[in-house]
């Protein structure tokens, strides 16, 4: 008994070392008797029995780049507190970066889409099963005990050393001496989650005079532009063409960014500004540039045409087959893929949407570990950085490189032969198909593209017998396959992929020690027993593209497609459910219906 009352005091001591303000409220329950106690105004703990103190056990420390959508995720989600970790990133917040075209207009306010990261890693996990658990003493020091290690650095990182296990990182900030003095970070564990920048494809002017839609800061920057090239344009001096291509508006890049931001555009200027500006409505103008054939190419066919149709209705104009050549201080070069023609547009603002590049910082670090020929850092199915211990990366500023079915077309065949035939019949391979569709996604890819079910299905394709007689040696084998790598696709940049992804590698590091500290163990077909750790497999969840209106347009699994009214409705319920904490929800929520009620908030702050 008085060994379990000691563990109890120490913990709480600790906690109360950790958290100053739970002193003064301690809840615990005596099970025995059923009765409540609570005492107020509680002194920290001392060392009681400190002889009996046990020696503390060095922790590893995880270094995280990036507070974006996979690093958040992994934070939120990591819970187990042998781990010291450490986070460094240029932002001390995690934005919810898909209502970032809603800020541009001032649908929804800044503020509400960003939650402080110290408040997602320390408050949320302990608070969550105080209120659950704490009418349990066993419960109530467990949480007491398994509050993570953390500390953050308002830091950019630009160099990783991983002979030295060192990050190199400068402050944004400048100190007091005016100056930002560099300092490096110790890891055991390196975590790459920074994201990427915009790509301008080295098109001259770009980054001088086009917006970008990425952060916080560039959605800020957009809405004070709108209100300024109003601002400008209801001056008595400007004359009426200056003042047509003051607010003539463009986007560049037809993607789910470009269109969202395009369609909350018209909104705000033909149901907000327009009143407070009547006598410019006749000026104002939006187009969007497109270098391929059609909008929202990711998209079914379908949405990609009720997109298109409803553009054309509101009078957003759509230029295909426009490649930007130049952008200057108030005109824009395109050159048409069909006429070959260049032409100057003259604009107020433009916003660049075109993709995602790879930050600087990630390409010399790609040229330092033997992939400064790759455009994307790769990583194996368990996002360990290709060629680099200990290090992983996730998100935006990596991709998996997945192997091909070809290059072990060996293994996969001599694992399915158990009887060391050489021969190869529907049973066999029956046995060991959820092995090899768990290692290698795109046989499972192939096999639903054909239509087929079972492998015997497939044999019967290519050799035209009875399921009972068909049997395969390795050759035939192979050209039953030799269309499966065909079918591999990378997985898109979205916030999706990358929350998916963080919540994969923080379970890998809570199950850390019961895996021998390597629970990513590839597979091996010889082996007879599984691999101990999945690879990462990516679940689409389905997408939305808002074409304002109230209206969006929805692609979710099973191929089902929602357009309209209702699809706007159940956009506004699954981003408020996916936003990061309750505190953001009521804020976004409460903008929504400010909006509803009193319109959009002009004003240039």
């Amino acid at each position: 008994m008085r060994g379990s009352y000691y563990t109890f005091y120490q913990r709480a001591s600790h906690a109360f070392r950790d958290y100053p303000s739970l002193s003064k409220l301690v809840v615990i329950c005596t099970i025995s008797g059923g009765g409540l106690a609570a005492y107020s105004d509680v002194r920290p703990f001392g060392n009681v029995y400190a002889d009996a103190a046990q020696p503390a056990i060095k922790k590893k420390k995880v270094v995280v780049l990036g507070t974006g959508w996979a690093g958040t995720s992994f934070l939120k989600n990591l819970k187990d507190p042998s781990f010291d970790i450490q986070v460094v990133s240029p932002c001390n917040y995690f934005a919810f970066t898909p209502l970032l075209p809603s800020v541009t207009v001032g649908t929804v306010e800044a503020r509400s889409v960003v939650e402080p990261i110290r408040n997602i890693v320390r408050k949320v996990p302990f608070f969550t099963h105080f209120f659950f658990h704490s009418f349990f003493v066993t419960e109530f020091a467990f949480v007491l005990q398994n509050n993570l290690d953390f500390g953050f650095k308002e830091a950019e990182c630009f160099k990783i050393d991983t002979a030295n296990k060192k990050v190199h990182c400068k402050p944004t900030q400048n100190n007091s001496m005016g100056g930002k003095e560099e300092f490096t970070v110790d890891y055991d564990y390196l975590v790459i989650a920074m994201g990427a920048r915009a790509n301008t494809f080295n098109t001259p002017g770009v980054v001088e005079n086009a917006h970008f839609l990425k952060e916080v800061e560039d959605a800020l920057r957009i809405r004070r532009s709108i209100i300024d090239c109003f601002e400008k344009a209801s001056l008595p001096s400007v004359n009426e063409e200056e003042k047509k291509r003051i607010l003539h508006f463009v986007v560049v890049g037809g993607g789910p960014t470009g269109v969202e931001f395009a369609a909350e555009l018209h909104d705000f200027l033909h149901e907000d500004l327009i009143k407070l500006y009547p006598d410019l409505e006749k000026y104002i103008s939006i187009t969007l540039l497109e270098a391929g054939d059609h909008i929202l190419n990711m998209f079914d066919k379908r949405i990609t045409a009720f997109a298109e149709e409803k553009f054309q209705r509101d009078g957003i104009s759509v230029k295909y087959g426009s490649m930007v050549v130049k952008v200057a201080d108030k005109s824009i070069t395109l050159k048409e893929r069909s006429s070959g023609e260049t032409k100057h547009i003259p604009y107020g603002m433009v916003v660049w949407s075109t993709g995602i590049g790879t930050r600087p910082v990630i390409t010399d670090f790609m040229k330092q570990i033997g992939q400064g020929n790759r455009r994307v850092m790769a990583t194996d199915e368990w996002l360990r950085v290709e060629g680099v211990p200990n290090v992983y990366a996730l998100g935006d500023c990596a991709t998996i490189n997945q192997r091909r079915v070809l290059e072990d077309i060996a293994a996969i065949f001599s694992k399915a032969d158990k009887s060391g035939s050489g021969k190869l019949n529907v049973e066999d391979f029956n046995e060991v198909i959820k092995d090899i569709i768990e290692r290698y996604p795109q046989v499972e890819i192939h096999l639903k593209s054909k239509k087929l079910k079972n492998f015997v299905q497939l044999l019967e394709t290519h050799q035209g017998e009875s399921a009972k007689q068909t049997t395969l040696d390795i050759e035939k084998f192979k050209s039953a396959l030799s269309e499966v790598d065909t079918k591999m696709k990378s997985l898109p940049p979205t916030a999706q992929v990358a929350a998916q992804q963080g919540e994969y590698l923080a379970e890998c590091f809570n199950r850390m020690k019961e895996c021998d500290e390597n629970p990513e163990g590839p597979i091996r077909f010889r082996d007879s027993g599984r691999h101990r750790f999945k690879p990462f497999r990516y679940k689409h969840l389905g997408q939305f593209a808002p074409l304002g209106g109230e209206q969006t347009a929805a692609q979710l699994p099973g191929d089902w497609v929602s357009i309209g009214h209702s699809t706007q409705w159940l956009w506004y319920s699954v981003y408020a459910s996916k936003l990061v904490s309750w505190r953001t929800r009521f804020l976004v929520v409460g903008d929504w219906g400010r909006r509803f009620v009193f319109g959009r908030d002009s004003s240039r702050i």
